[in-house]
């Protein structure tokens, strides 16, 4: 291995660099420093790394972007089923109290039972029917006697005339004695709950 260039005993021809009058010797592997000047310089334009980089944050960018309003519409849509939802559910609510209150409404009738002598149509005690032994076309015996129902007449107590009123014992209506005795009750599936008319 021989002497190092620069170093005595080397024989090669020296580089010779051209001095310039008030110039900084240059450095080995260094380079100069340009002055930028305010809306005179021009970027240098982006190396193709840097381009490349650039782009892969815009695409990044707008997915997440893309994600977040995809998100925003997901979640308005689930409001908006569950409000409809619950507007429905309090609809169907509505709707099914306002027909059970129709229901209601139109199977509660209630109709008084009094007990009569059906030759005369004078009131007797109620027990006269209620105790009474079942018999045909819905009248009772008690005592020996007939007895049946007057569904819906008036009348002012034992021992008056009760007027007005049916035989027949009204269907899907509550009937009741004076003393509020259920003999049926009222509505769709109605039940006898006791003796009594046709």
């Amino acid at each position: 291995m021989g002497p190092e260039r620069g170093e005595p005993g080397d024989s090669g021809p020296e580089e010779q660099r051209p001095e310039t009058e008030g110039a900084t010797p240059a450095r080995p592997g260094g380079g100069r420093i340009r002055r930028q000047e305010p809306g005179a310089t021009q970027p240098r334009p982006p190396t193709v790394g840097e381009a490349r980089a650039r782009e892969k944050a815009r695409k990044e960018r707008e997915e997440l972007e893309r994600q977040a309003a995809e998100a925003a519409a997901k979640d308005e849509q689930r409001r908006r089923t569950r409000r409809k939802a619950m507007i429905g559910g309090v609809a169907v609510v509505g709707v099914v109290g306002l027909v059970a209150l129709g229901y209601t409404a139109l199977s509660s009738d209630t109709v008084t039972a009094t007990c009569v002598n059906p030759d005369t149509e004078v009131e007797v005690p109620e027990e006269y029917c209620t105790n009474g032994s079942p018999g045909v076309g819905g009248l009772f015996i008690f005592a020996g006697s007939s007895y049946r129902y007057n569904y819906g007449g008036k009348g002012g107590g034992v021992g008056t005339v009760v007027t007005g009123g049916s035989t027949a014992k009204p269907q899907g209506a509550t009937v009741k004695t004076k003393s509020g005795t259920t003999i049926q009750r009222g509505g769709f599936g109605s039940k006898v709950s006791g003796s009594g008319g046709s």
